[in-house]
Parts: structure tokens; sequence; C-alpha cells
């Protein structure tokens, strides 16, 4: 379930981000602000049902989910396709965050 919530709040998180994008530099209508402030919204409320202990644990393992979801958005949105250097980098980092989110703590 945890990695359902986190490729959620990472599709949340760069689609409000891409809106506000999307506005000041693509020149899209003002009205993309009003969904990207939602979908932020969304992915803020998402990032709390993580069954984790603190904050920021959950926080830093969602950040490998993010770049790896980055990458996606890059191919599949934007249809620049990632390159092996992307690929490695990606694999790096959520290798990192389920090193941070399951590592035996005691």
């Amino acid at each position: 379930m945890t990695a359902l919530i986190y490729l959620g709040a990472a599709l949340a998180e760069i689609a409000g981000c891409f809106a506000f994008w999307s506005v000041l530099r693509q020149g899209a209508s003002p009205l993309w602000l009003a969904a990207g402030a939602l979908s932020l919204l969304a992915f803020a409320w998402l990032l709390t049902l993580v069954e984790v202990e603190a904050a920021g644990r959950a926080y830093a393992a969602y950040g490998g989910v993010y770049v790896a979801a980055s990458l996606g958005w890059l191919w599949a949105v934007e249809g620049v396709r990632p390159d092996r250097w992307d690929v490695m980098g990606s694999a790096i980092c959520v290798a990192g965050a389920a090193i941070v989110l399951f590592g035996p703590r005691g």
C-alpha cells in the first residue's frame, strides 16, 4: 500500500507543479493554477497516509519515488526519453528510499 500512496503522491505533486510551470513558462491559461493547487493539496494529504513514525522519514523515502516518477513524467507527458544516466540515477534514488523506509531499526 505504501508504494501506491507514494506513486499517487508523486503524480499529484508533479501534476501540480507542472500546472504552475505551464502557466508561468509556457503561457497556459491561469485556470491551470486552480487545478495545480488542488493537486498539490492531494499530494500533501497522501503523504500523511504513509505508515511511519516520523514525517521526515516518510518525506525522505518519498524523494526516491519522486525522482523515478519525474522521469516517467518526462517520457510520458513531455515526450523526452530518459537516458541511461537518468535511469541509473533513479535506480539509486529508489534503492536509497527503500533503505530509509524499510531498514531495520532497533
